[in-house]
């Protein structure tokens, strides 16, 4: 991965606007489709245990977003 990780500091969640639980000392979920040019695509965000984007839907959607920039051009 040639992208920065977060070691679960509370300035790393404040930078992408997830948020930080104090009690856990975590980092909730924050998940993010990037573009060619590292562009945010898409991004999803937790506050717990559910919504965690699974791989087949990242799959739907890199399809829906190319389908979507052909009928543009």
């Amino acid at each position: 991965m040639t992208s920065p990780c977060s070691r679960s500091r509370p300035e790393d969640a404040d930078r992408i606007g997830a948020r930080y639980e104090t009690k856990r000392n975590i980092i909730q979920p924050s998940e993010f489709l990037l573009g060619p040019d590292r562009r945010v695509l898409h991004a999803t965000y937790s506050s717990g245990p559910i919504g965690r984007i699974a791989a087949d839907d990242v799959v739907k959607l890199v399809g829906f977003l190319e389908a979507r920039a052909q009928a543009r051009s």
